[in-house]
């Protein structure tokens, strides 16, 4: 009886220093490379800390994250934001691994946009119709020394949407008047905004809505509607891929064991 007794005892210890074990396993955040993403983050790390748990910043990119939630090397991913990141985070959720940990409580929009200077200083007469962008005239106010002769327009980093501005820009039939450059990070989208202003030229960049552009005066471009099919890459023809962008959620993933390893955690979250 004693010897059983002791068994039990055992096994009962391995277990508790195993689930202490789990508990103790850091929460590790991703970190990318846009701004309200790495607030975000900062948050959420000190509210874990609080609580007592051990949180680890793990620099990341955005469309690889999703894969890295799955297999457990993070935890969470706080910023899905649906015209951009939808196809990685249901890959993953199908490949099992993955939780949808439910939706911020807004609305989001990504597009191409000027600040609003560049419409009252008219440098290109007819914005924002998209149909201004036809222009020559409007097209060599947005040149720059990157852009061989070129109107500009610059995207966020190329791992954020892949092809879908070039393709947009040849879909509208625009492509020998303008040029699509990619952002490093997303400050360079604001310190092109500061370099345009500052030199007096135009600028047309990748930009998102809420952020704090939407304060300083910052206005969207109108494309041809957005649906379901009409860009390049979900099937779409070059004569539907000049569809604009669709206003859509922002989701919260996590790994499907953290709402068992850190239940307080995982309830803040969601």
């Amino acid at each position: 009886m004693l010897k059983t007794l002791l068994k039990v005892a055992a096994i009962s210890s391995l277990l508790f220093v195993g689930t202490m074990a789990k508990a103790a396993d850091p929460i590790r955040i991703p970190v990318l490379n846009w701004s309200s993403q790495i607030v975000m983050a900062n948050v959420m790390a000190q509210v874990f800390e609080e609580m007592g748990h051990t949180v680890e910043l793990v620099p990341a990119e955005s469309a690889s994250r999703y894969e890295a939630v799955r297999i457990g090397d993070l935890h969470v991913a706080h910023e899905t934001w649906e015209s951009t990141m939808a196809i990685p985070f249901y890959e993953a959720m199908d490949k099992g691994g993955l939780i949808d940990a439910g939706s911020h409580d807004l609305i989001t929009f990504e597009e191409m946009g000027i600040p609003n200077w560049v419409i009252d200083e008219g440098l290109c007469p007819g914005l924002p119709s998209w149909e201004a962008l036809k222009s020559p005239d409007c097209a060599k106010n947005f040149a720059t020394a990157d852009s061989g002769g070129k109107g500009r327009w610059l995207e966020g980093p190329v791992e954020w949407h892949g092809d879908v501005m070039p393709n947009r820009l040849k879909g509208l039939g625009i492509d020998d008047l303008w040029t699509v450059k990619f952002a490093g990070a997303a400050n360079a989208l604001w310190a092109e905004l500061e370099a345009a202003k500052k030199e007096g030229r135009g600028t047309v960049i990748f930009n998102w809505s809420p952020n704090f552009t939407d304060a300083a005066g910052f206005t969207f471009i109108d494309f041809p509607p957005y649906y379901e099919g009409c860009r390049i890459e979900n099937g779409g023809t070059w004569e539907t891929t000049g569809c604009g962008s669709p206003k859509g959620w922002l989701k919260k993933a996590a790994h499907i064991k953290f709402p068992l390893s850190h239940p307080d955690a995982y309830k803040f979250y969601t």
